[in-house]
């Protein structure tokens, strides 16, 4: 049975280049996650900017599945936490990952290993399917940012810091991104067609 990832579409038959592809969109993604945080409007009543990375974390696990997807944020974080300045407003360091926003950090590997396992399983294949992963992985990635950014405001705060202000944004993230994935569904042939 063929992939429902789009990223397999084009996927080398040989083995022994396979691992290049792999690495080369792990390598790529990590990239784009890192332009996405370069996209980023800082908020003068919250720690947490609004960026593009979200969208961009999304779209690895969808395009890559749950694997490539989250080892390409996990890339990321190492390319940030080594001093490259990869993080929002071209910052870098470990302080990130205890800092107010590291929670949201960490909730990006498991949206994009969460949005890579519907994927995987062919939620792509359908609009609908498309939407809820979408959202499903948003949610995954606020959970863990929500609650340690409670740990620094308490959380009546840190849903009205970290949550509310983002809500329209991400809808609008989300719809991009549901419009990109379908529109490559179609284009790839990985849409159901009944």
């Amino acid at each position: 049975m063929a992939s429902p990832l789009i990223a397999d579409v084009i996927r080398p038959l040989n083995a022994k280049t396979a691992w290049i592809y792999d690495a080369a969109l792990v390598a790529g993604f990590s990239l784009v996650i890192a332009l996405g945080a370069q996209v980023a409007i800082p908020l003068p009543f919250t720690p947490v900017p609004v960026t593009l990375q979200t969208l961009a974390v999304l779209l690895a696990g969808c395009l890559l599945g749950s694997g490539r997807g989250a080892l390409a944020v996990v890339a990321y974080l190492g390319e940030g936490f080594a001093g490259l300045p990869v993080f929002s407003g071209g910052t870098a360091g470990i302080s990130h990952l205890v800092g107010p926003t590291g929670g949201y950090l960490l909730g990006f590997v498991a949206a994009a290993f969460v949005v890579g396992v519907f994927a995987q399983r062919g939620a792509a294949r359908s609009p609908l399917g498309t939407l809820v992963m979408l959202v499903i992985g948003n949610v995954v990635l606020y959970v863990p940012g929500v609650i340690w950014l409670g740990v620094y405001t308490g959380m009546d705060r840190a849903i009205s810091l970290g949550f509310l202000p983002f809500v329209v944004g991400d809808l609008l993230k989300t719809a991009a991104g549901w419009g990109l994935l379908t529109g490559m569904a179609l284009v790839t042939g990985k849409a159901h067609t009944t």
